[in-house]
């Protein structure tokens, strides 16, 4: 754990500073509304992001989002291979920082980093902390078809996601809302979140509260592998998959040994078929009623290995299927438990 006396700066020390400096860690695109108001309304002294990494067919090393955003404003970029650098932590602890705030960096702060600012590294983390600690913590909401999820700011200890807790906010999750659409909201309520707890701890406000022994629960790493779905499972599991799975790894079947990715779909009150899960019940210009375990679903888009992505009703029509035909599937892989 820290040390003690760092929690105390929230209690006795009063920023009256109009701006704090700050160093942003982070990497993918959707965190750079904080970066960017971090840069507008702070003094923003760099950011950390992962290193350049190949992409494309020429394994080309591209940049992180973050990184373009930095250069483009002229911001100091630092790209570490391992946070423990003897350069690199030089380097942070020289420009003394008042903060630094993590959002979706992608690795453990360790000590020598955490006990840099003056205020500790705040992490920006999407759920209600002790509920889904760990990488993926949108997804696993979704996955296990939570009807509330929200944003911590968290004060940094050497735990994953375990320090104190300095602000909370909520947010409703909607039927259909996916990953792409959950994220977006969050990050605005991030944003959100992390101008109150700035405006708090300015004002000495802002006191760290230990998160609850009670409700944790983990989100691990998604894998490209868990986007493979079998007919087999139950209609309302393979659609919230479809929902927390795009746009990345997608959901996916095989059909005739090639892999049949689906883009949209939705539950139908249909259940009969199910003793045969993947059999075509119907098709008409909506698309392709196909069997589960329990209700039947519709897909609406797919898109076959090497061919382009097509409404589900023309992907039909182009290999002559018709009710009673089944969808072929691949043997379901290992993953994480979800709620039924």
């Amino acid at each position: 754990m820290l040390r003690k006396e760092k929690n105390l700066l929230f209690k006795k020390q009063l920023y009256t500073e109009t701006k704090l400096k700050t160093i942003f860690f982070g990497t993918p695109e959707f965190v750079l509304p904080i970066v960017n108001f971090l840069w507008e309304k702070e003094e923003l002294l760099g950011v950390v992001t992962q290193p350049d990494k190949p992409k494309g067919r020429g394994l080309t090393p591209s940049p992180s989002p973050v990184k373009k955003w930095a250069l483009e404003k002229k911001i100091k970029v630092f790209e570490p291979v391992k946070i423990k650098e003897e350069t690199f932590l030089s380097t942070l602890k020289n420009l003394h920082p008042d903060l630094i705030v993590v959002f979706a960096y992608g690795k453990i702060l360790p000590r020598e980093v955490l006990e840099v600012p003056k205020l500790g590294c705040w992490n920006i983390h999407l759920s209600l902390l002790p509920k889904y600690r760990g990488a993926s913590p949108v997804q696993w909401a979704l996955l296990n078809d939570e009807k509330e999820t929200g944003v911590t700011i968290m004060l940094m200890d050497e735990g994953m996601d375990t320090g104190p807790i300095l602000l909370q906010k909520t947010l409703p999750i909607e039927d259909e809302d996916t990953t792409v659409t959950l994220l977006e909201k969050l990050t605005q309520l991030a944003l959100e979140a992390l101008k109150e707890s700035l405006a708090l701890s300015k004002e000495g406000k802002l006191i760290p509260k230990p998160q609850p022994e009670e409700g944790v629960s983990y989100a691990p790493l998604i894998k490209k592998e868990d986007g493979l779905i079998s007919f087999k499972e139950k209609g309302e599991i393979i659609l919230r998959k479809l929902r927390a799975f795009t746009p990345w790894p997608g959901v996916y079947t095989f059909f005739r040994g090639k892999r049949l990715k689906i883009y949209t779909a939705s539950l139908t009150e249909i259940t009969e078929g199910q003793e045969k899960p993947g059999k075509i019940l119907k098709i008409d210009q909506s698309g392709l009623y196909v069997s589960t375990s329990s209700k039947a679903l519709l897909l609406r888009e797919v898109q076959l290995e090497g061919k382009k992505r097509v409404p589900a009703y023309d992907f039909a029509q182009g290999f002559h299927l018709k009710p009673g035909d089944i969808i072929e599937e691949g043997a379901i892989l290992e993953s994480p438990p979800i709620n039924s």
